[in-house]
């Protein structure tokens, strides 16, 4: 069953190495997720997943000790998922569960095993909901490191541009996510969200298949769009 979960978003950028001279502009993010992570360490849980929006080589589980580098991003920097002991997978992380996993060694992760699974942007509702459930069912007490952003078009320099829609949209995900409604999460529309290049909505949907009859309340702790992008901070416990 879930007990509780963190939802962060996953810019390399949070990352300070690879943001360099800017890296202060996201010490308020930075801070939220680490308070946002405490949740996840209250918990107690048997079991921690990270999720994250992957590509298609990145798409699927990837167990306790896959690797991740940011050197992709002009930084040799390699990031572990989980604890330090134990073999290295092969395969390497998709960016989102590599900034999961240095969010986790920044935490000093060491309460539970970590496993990941990168997600498919285009990954209908119906099938992120299921997969939730099944994610839920893994262990009594489950936790989820939710990783994925909101809309790339908040403004002209925006990645995906400026879009009127993006704000709004941005607005109900917040407030389904702070609010902990799976039903308004689970209402997000999947064609909206990939024209606003919004990462996050099939990890969020997981989220609110994960959380089915687990009770749990949320908190909003983070809420903005630096560089353009929408960036949410919450926890459900």
């Amino acid at each position: 069953m879930l007990v509780a979960a963190a939802v962060c978003p996953c810019p390399p950028l949070l990352v300070p190495e690879v943001a360099a001279g800017a890296a202060p502009e996201l010490d308020a993010l930075r801070d939220a997720c680490a308070d946002a992570l405490g949740v996840l360490t209250a918990a107690r849980p048997d079991l921690l997943i990270v999720i994250g929006p992957a590509d298609r080589a990145g798409r699927g589980p990837h167990p306790e000790g896959a690797t991740g580098t940011f050197k992709g991003f002009g930084v040799d920097l390699d990031v572990r998922l989980g604890r330090e002991k134990g073999p290295v997978a092969d395969r390497p992380l998709p960016p989102s569960l590599a900034v999961g996993a240095w969010l986790l060694a920044r935490a000093k992760w060491a309460e539970a095993p970590v496993e990941g699974l990168g997600v498919g942007e285009p990954l209908e509702t119906g099938r992120c909901t299921s997969t939730g459930r099944d994610l839920a069912a893994r262990a009594d007490r489950v936790a989820l490191l939710v990783m994925g952003d909101g809309s790339a078009c908040r403004t002209l320099k925006a990645p995906g541009y400026l879009d009127d829609r993006a704000e709004a949209f941005d607005a109900a995900a917040a407030h389904a996510l702070g609010a902990a409604d799976r039903d308004a999460l689970i209402a997000l529309d999947e064609s909206l969200a990939y024209e606003l290049k919004a990462a996050g909505r099939a990890p969020w949907q997981v989220l609110a298949g994960a959380a089915e009859g687990a009770g749990l309340g949320g908190q909003l702790l983070y809420e903005d769009a630096p560089y353009g992008v929408g960036y949410l901070v919450a926890t459900w416990s």
